[in-house]
């Protein structure tokens, strides 16, 4: 693929594909000198080795302690027999396990392959076999582990690295999660193919120093892209910290003032990598780890270690802002609140604000993208409804779907594109995927949206969404946004569904507010008011919840299939 074009120095400058009086675009050009992904731990730990990087359940590591044992792994991991460009895979959830052998595998070339714990064993073999992994971490609970050891043999892995729970807690709290929870712990799997964490790190910390660039690979991110079977994102070290600097860039924050993030989205998955992981790092942050979502774990800590900053997709702000008015926390002090993974409704974010007093911002990116690439000023002008401006050195283009090398003006509605040096070096032994998803050295998102005079981008839908309705081009979201003007919808998920008359027409799921109550024909009297007659929810369901991905974001897929099954089993009888 085209990437930014890169000048001696090493400014990041994003290149044009058009004409300018052709090009809506929105970037700002600064300098990100590549680097990689380990010189941002470096800095940390050279400025403030005294300061706590992690917590985790009130144990505490400072950057010098992690600094040691991540090299401590990486020697473990070569005595193991991990080299240069091998694959380890990272089952883990947020644990200083998962920081540890993040900068432990990337300090000595190795890369790393996001892998979700709660992932099905299909899920875990075709991440093992199409990433080539050698070897792989997980915790030692039996729900995953189970799974992990029959994957991966046959899958050709030949080192399991497991990562005992109780080792890394606070010593009370650590005997008695092996009293309370014996029968979840799994046996560790029989030599050569199980390594405890204890003895990987137990062979000194000189490690072989090997030759890493930023251009070399750091992480497989697996996703399904726009379409089709998940596919592993090839993102480089460059990719990754430029992310992380421009974050730094637009948030505003450094490390001269000490500042504090709660790690409860799931460091596997990429929003949080760069959000959580790298970036507070890069300004020396400590990082308050949950290594679940708990509402009763994520308020103990909220109150027991106050953040600063704070990232989470928009089924979290939802879960904050509805919970009983007592027990709602404050973010009348966070610095930085931001929302990401999924679109967030104007009225969730109105919501949010009124219950926590805090401030909330959307951004928006993909795994390709490593994955931000546009978002609203945490401390500035925001528009309501908007993700935001392009991210520092980042270009954005709104290009014809019908005619894509087409490049549309302010206000026109089209495919989003992204041009930047956070952009992916493309799917992993995919050529023909990553061929598809660039147009003119931009990469295609597969969203509808449209960028403002202004240079603001708001995100209409996308493009597999769009509802065929009698000609008419149907956006999900619109039907989202206006159910969640009704006071008594909390969640709201639009789709299409066949219509012998118009092709397609919408139906809506809505999952109610606690304590409320709404009927369909309510629902569809308000609606009524707030949508043209086409985009009208043919049928609305409601559900005491919706469905939901592995992160907590809402998901679209799980009711399509509902709906041709059920449609499939009318037709048959």
């Amino acid at each position: 693929m085209n990437q930014p074009d890169r000048t001696d120095s090493g400014t990041w400058t994003p290149k044009s594909a058009v004409d300018a009086g052709l090009s809506v675009t929105h970037g700002v050009d600064l300098p990100f000198p590549p680097r990689r992904v380990t010189d941002i731990l470096d800095k940390a730990v050279s400025r403030w080795p005294e300061r706590i990087a992690l917590d985790f359940m009130g144990r505490e590591w400072r950057y010098r302690d992690v600094a040691d044992l991540a090299a401590r792994a990486a020697k473990g991991l070569q005595q193991a027999g991990l080299k240069k460009g091998d694959r380890i895979a990272l089952c883990l959830p947020n644990t200083p396990y998962y920081v540890v052998l993040y900068f432990a595998a990337l300090r000595i070339g190795a890369v790393v392959v996001n892998m979700n714990p709660l992932y099905a064993p299909h899920e875990i073999d075709h991440t093992l076999r199409d990433s080539g992994a050698k070897m792989i971490a997980v915790p030692d609970v039996a729900a995953i582990q189970d799974k992990v050891v029959k994957a991966a043999p046959p899958a050709g892995v030949s080192t399991i690295i497991v990562c005992p729970m109780a080792e890394i807690l606070p010593l009370v709290k650590g005997a008695g999660y092996r009293v309370l929870h014996r029968r979840e712990i799994a046996h560790m799997p029989p030599a050569p193919l199980g390594l405890s964490f204890r003895r990987l790190i137990s062979h000194g910390s000189d490690f072989t120093p090997v030759e890493v660039t930023p251009d070399d690979l750091a992480v497989l991110q697996y996703t399904g892209g726009t379409t089709g079977v998940p596919k592993g994102a090839m993102l480089t070290h460059a990719n990754l910290s430029v992310n992380s600097a421009q974050m730094e860039v637009h948030i505003g924050n450094s490390d001269a003032d000490l500042h504090r993030t709660l790690a409860v989205l799931p460091m596997f998955h990429v929003f949080a990598l760069t959000a959580v992981l790298n970036y507070s790092v890069e300004t020396a942050a400590e990082i308050v780890l949950l290594p679940r979502f708990e509402m009763r774990s994520c308020l103990k800590a909220l109150t027991r270690k106050p953040v600063t900053q704070f990232f989470g997709v928009p089924t979290l702000y939802v879960a904050l802002a509805n919970l009983p008015k007592e027990k709602v926390p404050s973010f009348r002090h966070v610095e930085a609140c931001v929302s990401g993974g999924a679109p967030l409704p104007d009225d969730v974010r109105a919501h949010f604000e009124a219950a926590t007093g805090g401030r909330v911002v959307e951004g928006y990116g993909l795994s390709e993208s490593s994955p931000i690439i546009t978002c609203n000023a945490a401390k500035g002008e925001t528009r309501a409804g908007s993700a935001g401006r392009a991210f520092p050195g980042t270009t954005i283009e709104i290009r014809n779907p019908d005619s894509p090398h087409e490049i549309l003006p302010a206000g026109a509605k089209g495919e989003i594109c992204a041009r930047g040096p956070q952009v992916m070096r493309g799917y992993w032994q995919k050529p023909e995927a990553t061929a598809d998803v660039m147009i003119d050295g931009a990469l295609r998102t597969g969203d509808i949206g449209y960028i403002d005079e202004d240079g603001f981008l708001f995100i209409v839908d996308r493009i597999k969404d769009v509802i065929l309705a009698g000609g008419y081009n149907v956006y999900p979201r619109i039907i989202e946004e206006a159910a969640y003007r009704h006071p008594a919808v909390a969640e709201a998920v639009a789709i299409g569904i066949p219509d012998k008359y118009r092709g397609q027409s919408p139906k809506l799921f809505v999952a109610l507010r606690e304590g409320q109550s709404a009927t369909v024909e309510e629902l569809k009297t308000f609606l009524a008011q707030e949508l043209s007659k086409i985009e009208r929810p043919h049928e609305i369901e409601i559900r005491a919840s919706l469905p939901r991905t592995l992160i907590g974001k809402l998901s679209k897929k799980e009711l399509v299939a509902e709906e041709a099954a059920r449609r499939t089993a009318g037709a048959a009888t």
